[in-house]
């Protein structure tokens, strides 16, 4: 279980995190949704050790070794020019001390060309080349910022079924998206960060309610203005 309690970070006098606090549990997918720049990506940098300079505690129940137990799918992935997707997933394992397996089985899941250049995949294929590499780890945990960005009808529906059996595999999966109804159809519970600080928890069985709590929250404002206007 990762526990975070009161995470606090601020650059120079902007403070992006005030007193934060989540926990996520082992098989189940915490969904964390806000406006941008509400202190998304921040959170997601501080529990993966991109950013160290912060206040507060983040704590595995299992043992010291966080990082060695996260993957992480960053919103938009970066891939080395003139690497092929194969030399990619290799570069990956073997940069963790991990064996490299056989990757046809999931290729032929994913349908990538791993013997072309990864930087001159499209947008969708350079999401699934990066979830490919998360995919043939046995993580623990598995933080997945944006992860239906990009992706077509088909990978996305894909990706919705594969999220659901990691969770019963085990996986603690935190994963943000602006997409609510993707969220909502694999998530356990979802936090909503506004201005860096934690609105609400909500549980699967208020999800009823998120959208439009959401809406009061981001346009309280141009509600009045929009039922002038239609």
């Amino acid at each position: 279980m990762l526990e975070i309690r009161n995470l606090r970070k601020a650059y120079g006098r902007h403070q992006v995190l005030h007193d934060v606090s989540l926990t996520l549990h082992p098989g189940r997918i915490h969904g964390l949704v806000g406006a941008n720049g509400a202190g998304k990506t921040t959170l997601i940098n501080c529990l993966y050790g991109l950013e160290t300079d912060f206040e507060g505690s983040i704590r595995d129940t299992a043992g010291p070794e966080l990082r060695q137990r996260t993957g992480l799918l960053p919103y938009e992935p970066y891939f080395y020019p003139r690497l092929t997707g194969r030399e990619y997933l290799e570069f990956c394992l073997q940069a963790r001390g991990r064996p490299v397996p056989d990757f046809t089985g999931w290729n032929q899941l994913l349908e990538l060309p791993l013997d072309q250049y990864a930087d001159e995949y499209s947008a969708g294929m350079r999401k699934k080349l990066a979830l490919l590499a998360l995919l043939v780890q046995d993580f623990q945990y598995l933080i997945l910022d944006e992860p239906f960005n990009g992706l077509d009808l088909e990978a996305n529906l894909l990706l919705r079924e594969m999220l659901k059996r990691l969770r019963q595999r085990g996986t603690s999966i935190l994963l943000t998206s602006h997409i609510l109804g993707a969220m909502t159809d694999v998530a356990d519970e979802v936090t909503v960060l506004v201005a860096g600080r934690v609105r609400r928890h909500y549980q699967a069985d208020e999800f009823g309610t998120l959208e439009a709590d959401l809406l009061a929250d981001l346009h309280g404002e141009k509600l009045a203005q929009l039922a002038a206007l239609l």
